[in-house]
């Protein structure tokens, strides 16, 4: 029966038509001719160099004259000569749905990727929405970066926070996979489960726990290769304890002053301001010793210095300065740490460029980045807050084909990137004169 079965198989298979056992279109090839190429590594800018695209990933990267060899007759040659090349930039601190609002992320999402960010990290929104505007991205449904998005998880008490709610309508905040309340009664491994249900990049720690709930957190979801993504701070639990309990990346620098305060505050919504008459001009010993620990472990720190530049036109006093966030961030440069450029907000509405661009420029000229550190802190370093620093993040062959190209040298001058050209993101070429930034200014307006 099973040899009767199996050549009645083999006969129905050789009537098929050959055409639907045929490969697929060829994938196509683009190569970009004469560039000077800034890698993401950090390396000196290398001129007259070509990247050969097949498809979504770089085929090759080569300097014209070192390297003989014939193009297929199909490839589409770009002449870039005279301009500058860097990999795609990532925004590593966004949040595109608290509330959700479908034109208002959208906006956004398309003015990031004319502006070359190819990649953001959400940290935390409602991710039934994300989750579809990371679909409608990825395929190319709506021009927009590549999302890579967490879950949240903080204490019962943090729940009140209005936000919570407009990011869970029609269910319970704390009790929705994408935002849940965590007691030491709760089933982590079911927890974690959900957050990676809904397709979670990471785990976000937020708020309102204690050092032990954090650890707890953190070991669950790492067994279930799950990163941890956390505020610096998560109240009552000290930056040492999160720290210490193996968090992946630490958000707002900041939060690391308070390890320095006499009493850490108990809840999030309800911290004093740190204490910045502690910090004199060299590095507070406390500081250091979470800045070599950071180092060591590889611990990701989106420093966010914009948002608190941004807190100074807000009615309630900041709990930081930008001038202390920049200092502690110039340390964390000086003792090795991976900082990424986080903007956690957005610029203008009626501006061109997005709010990654202020956060770079405050890197350079108030946190002490030179422009090629600040680029690092865009693109490798983006991609390690994000762990795909295997598919992107610098420029080399097999890794996507995620490129922005410049008239001027960011280089030297940070606000070079505002001399954009041309995004390439997966291979897909997005000109900026095929871009209106006043077309949707009045959707990117928040409600």
């Amino acid at each position: 029966m099973i040899r009767t079965s199996l050549a009645a198989l083999a006969a129905c298979l050789a009537l098929v038509p050959s055409f639907a056992l045929a490969e697929g279109p060829a994938e196509k090839l683009t190569v970009y001719k004469g560039a000077t190429l800034i890698d993401g590594t950090g390396a000196p800018p290398r001129p007259g160099m070509s990247i050969l695209v097949k498809g979504e990933r770089i085929e090759r990267v080569w300097k014209e004259g070192e390297i003989a060899f014939k193009l297929p007759p199909e490839t589409a040659v770009v002449d870039v000569a005279g301009q500058y090349v860097l990999p795609g930039l990532i925004d590593s601190h966004e949040h595109l749905a608290t509330p959700p609002n479908r034109p208002f992320a959208e906006a956004h999402l398309k003015r990031d990727l004319y502006s070359g960010v190819t990649a953001i990290r959400d940290m935390a929104d409602d991710l039934r929405n994300v989750a579809d505007l990371s679909r409608a991205t990825r395929i190319g449904e709506i021009p927009g970066p590549d999302i890579y998005y967490a879950a949240l998880m903080a204490g019962p008490s943090f729940f009140e926070d209005a936000r919570v709610q407009a990011a869970s309508l029609g269910a319970k905040g704390g009790e929705v996979s994408w935002m849940q309340a965590i007691t030491p009664q709760t089933d982590l491994p079911l927890a974690v489960a959900q957050a990676r249900g809904i397709g979670a990049s990471a785990i976000k720690i937020y708020a309102n726990l204690p050092g032990e709930e954090v650890a707890r957190i953190t070991a669950e979801a790492h067994r279930q290769g799950v990163p941890i993504w956390a505020h610096a701070a998560v109240f009552p639990a000290t930056p040492a304890q999160v720290l210490d309990a193996g968090a992946d990346a630490v958000s707002h620098v900041c939060m690391l002053a308070y390890q320095v305060s006499d009493q850490i505050p108990g809840q999030y919504h309800k911290r004093a301001a740190v204490q910045e008459e502690k910090f004199g001009k060299s590095v507070h010993p406390e500081i250091a010793k979470l800045l070599a620990k950071m180092k060591a472990d590889g611990v990701v720190l989106d420093a966010t210095v914009r948002i608190y530049e941004a807190m100074k036109g807000r009615p309630t006093k900041p709990y930081c300065s930008t001038e202390l966030a920049a200092q502690i961030t110039n340390q964390a440069l000086k003792a090795g740490v991976i900082i990424s450029a986080g903007t956690d907000g957005f610029s203008a509405p009626d501006a061109a460029f997005p709010a990654l661009y202020e956060e770079l420029e405050l890197l350079v000229n108030r946190a002490g980045f030179t422009p090629m550190q600040a680029i690092v802190a865009a693109t490798r370093n983006g991609a390690l807050s994000v762990r795909k620093d295997p598919d992107f993040g610098t420029i080399e062959a097999g890794k996507l084909a995620n490129l922005v190209f410049t008239r001027q040298d960011p280089s030297k001058d940070i606000g070079a990137l505002r001399t954009l050209t041309l995004t390439v993101k997966r291979g897909k070429a997005y000109p900026r004169t095929d871009y209106d930034p006043k077309a949707d200014a009045a959707v990117r307006k928040e409600d």
